[in-house]
């Protein structure tokens, strides 16, 4: 029947009903489910719910890794078990498809094996899971997915519910279970507070003031850990690579929101940022010179704006402007526990210009990169105008020039890096020596902004009514190139 229409009496009178059950035997709960003590908390909670017929909503919340996953698949294994007699679905859905809501499948595939029903349950249209006459339908919450029309009658299940859209949930998934008064479950880790789950998270808790009824289940890292010594391990190395700040892991391990957006980066991170050594203007000379190791990040000007003039700095000093930044990488004090062993990255010098066309600067660049400071990596802006110029960097340099495509994605991937690299201490800038260069770095790290999106996503930037941030996206390319860039030779000894 159609979810955009009420239901008549007959529809209403054709629909199964979920009977009421008896919980679980302790004997039997245990030995179906293999949960940490958390997860058998939030389990029984939602198995009160089900079979009293109850129709509570939860929301669940468990640090990244936490098994949140494992819960939800041993959740529909005894279900599908204990109504595999009853044509009735559970119904759950994901961000997207692939991968999601396919890892969830397999997940559920794996749980019925290892039960004994491996030649039992079946699989139907390529999203739907059988086992006797009950069903669980994996759908994906795509704007674009086509999902009306289904009816969950054990259990709606929403997962990484902080990535789905409210509009897609109200008016599609929260409909499936109209009819049935079924329990739904939304899982996943915080974000910020506009999201899906922060909205029944917060609904959920002003409940449970009124009545008593726990209905939100909240386990950060911590929590995890204590039944974990490996995930302690795990988390800590995160918390050291990243930075305890860091709004991904605030958010992903520590289950604490983020606020629409506000400074990129605080005092604090400008303060970690300032370093001690001077600024080298070139390399030096042997044999200082050996061992040394130089990355590059290149922010380009938009070519418009280069035709401008020459004097465009002089007479609209925020104009858009090319900016290579130079970095000397040292291995030597690296963390050997951190994947890749990142190198500590010292900025040592900066090339600056306002009202250069890209082709009066080609020649300039590949003397710089390749001549002058020996680069071992360059990451360069190749988003629209600038692809030309780092096709002729690669044909120059070869594979040591990487172009960056600006998306939203990856973008928010560039300034989750750059924090990280500041939070742990990586990255340092030459000490003041009153240049234009240094003064307009300083300025763009001050005025850098943040903006929160759905997906897990930032835009950090410049307001144009401002400047521009052509030294701060300089410096998260740079990041970029010393993350690529690989040592040769003996392990610990970079060639």
């Amino acid at each position: 029947m159609s979810l955009e229409m009420s239901p008549s009496p007959s529809e209403l009178a054709s629909e199964p009903t979920l009977n009421s059950r008896e919980f679980p035997e302790k004997q039997e709960f245990s030995k179906i489910n293999r949960l940490r003590a958390y997860q058998q908390e939030v389990a029984r909670a939602i198995f009160n719910s089900v079979f009293a017929r109850k129709g509570l909503t939860f929301s669940v919340e468990i640090a990244r890794q936490g098994g949140k996953n494992e819960l939800s698949a041993q959740l529909e294994l005894l279900l599908l078990t204990l109504y595999m007699a009853e044509p009735m679905n559970l119904v759950k859905c994901a961000p997207t498809f692939k991968p999601q809501t396919v890892i969830s499948m397999m997940r559920l595939k794996d749980r019925l094996n290892d039960a004994g029903f491996d030649s039992i349950w079946m699989a139907e249209l390529g999203y739907i899971i059988r086992l006797g006459n009950a069903r669980a339908i994996f759908l994906s919450a795509e704007e674009s997915a086509n999902v009306v029309g289904n009816t969950a009658h054990i259990l709606l299940e929403i997962d990484e519910s902080q990535d789905v859209s409210k509009d897609k949930y109200t008016k599609e998934f929260k409909p499936m279970g109209a009819t049935t008064n079924v329990t739904t479950v939304h899982y996943g880790t915080t974000w910020d507070d506009s999201t899906l789950l922060e909205e029944v998270k917060q609904t959920n808790l002003e409940l449970e003031r009124k009545d008593g009824i726990k209905r939100h289940f909240h386990y950060d890292w911590q929590e995890v850990a204590k039944h974990n010594p490996d995930y302690l391990a795990y988390v800590e190395a995160e918390k050291q690579r990243l930075g305890e700040n860091h709004p991904l892991f605030r958010t992903q391990y520590c289950l604490i929101p983020v606020h629409g957006g506000g400074g990129y980066l605080s005092l604090q991170h400008r303060s970690q940022l300032q370093g001690n050594h001077a600024r080298l203007y070139a390399p030096p000379s042997l044999p200082d010179k050996r061992g040394k190791l130089y990355v590059a990040g290149i922010d380009l000007a938009g070519e418009a704006e280069e035709e401008a003039g020459a004097y465009l700095r002089v007479v609209k000093p925020r104009q858009d402007s090319t900016v290579v930044t130079i970095g000397e990488l040292d291995f030597s004090i690296c963390d050997s526990s951190l994947v890749g062993k990142q190198p500590r990255v010292k900025i040592v010098e900066h090339y600056w210009w306002t009202g250069k066309r890209h082709a009066e600067l080609y020649s300039q660049l590949i003397d710089i990169l390749k001549n002058v400071w020996h680069c071992r990596k360059v990451v360069i802006d190749a988003t629209g105008v600038g692809q030309p110029v780092s096709s002729l960097l690669r044909q120059s340099l070869g594979s040591r020039v990487s172009p960056f495509i600006f998306t939203v994605r990856s973008k928010s991937e560039l300034g989750f890096s750059l924090l990280a690299a500041i939070n742990s201490g990586r990255l340092k800038m030459y000490r003041g020596d009153g240049s234009d260069e240094c003064q307009q770095f300083w300025f763009e790290m001050e005025k850098a902004r943040s903006q929160y999106r759905p997906s897990q996503t930032m835009n950090f930037y410049v307001d144009p009514s401002q400047g521009h941030d052509d030294f701060l996206m300089g410096l998260a390319l740079l990041v970029e190139a010393a993350n690529q860039y690989t040592p040769r030779g003996a392990k610990g000894s970079p060639s």
